[in-house]
């Protein structure tokens, strides 16, 4: 019996996976863009942007894909208004001549079931760098309340904002960023 299930498993990975493939509408109420930095070197300080919008394509089979995010620069939010009002002026991020944050990639490789690496570039205050993310946790399956089909995965990566044209308060403010992005898309 045991071996009947097992191979009634093993038969059906693959199949789900290939399910899973295909092209996936970010939803903004489960994506996660977010980032810690140093501050002051007395804190580390966490922040993360309430809006953003995006797709992403995967075929394991193929072990290609592609993912785009657009982040709303103004939606920057550390929890403290003052200081999001400073991060939104041209010190910081200028929201009102850039008001746009994204990251369009050039490549996806699948690193098993889970894993993968999305090399891409990604844009801040117009200025445009190659970045690789992470991701260290892929899941694909129906929704357990709705049933549509849905993924989501973690992604990370360290950057430096100076090299995007944001060095205000360096080398006091932390110049090295870590950035995450949670996200979670529905088949199209």
């Amino acid at each position: 019996m045991r071996k009947l299930i097992l191979g009634s498993m093993l038969v059906l990975l693959p199949l789900s996976m290939a399910q899973a493939d295909g092209n996936y509408q970010l939803d903004p109420t489960h994506t996660y863009p977010n980032f810690t930095i140093n501050h002051l070197g007395f804190s580390t300080m966490h922040g993360r942007f309430n809006s953003s919008k995006g797709k992403f394509m995967m075929d394991r089979k193929a072990n290609k894909g592609s993912v785009e995010i657009t982040i709303e620069a103004a939606s920057i939010d550390t929890g403290f208004k003052k200081r999001d009002d400073h991060l939104r002026s041209p010190d910081f991020l200028n929201v009102a001549e850039f008001p746009e944050i994204t990251y369009k990639s050039t490549s996806v490789t699948f690193n098993g079931e889970t894993k993968a690496t999305i090399k891409g570039n990604l844009t801040i205050m117009g200025t445009t760098k190659p970045v690789t993310l992470a991701v260290t946790h892929i899941k694909c399956g129906p929704h357990p309340f709705n049933k549509k089909p849905t993924c989501g995965f973690d992604a990370n990566t360290t950057i430096k904002r100076s090299d995007f044209g944001v060095k205000y308060g360096l080398p006091a403010i932390g110049d090295e960023m870590k950035l995450f992005i949670e996200a979670e898309g529905v088949k199209q």
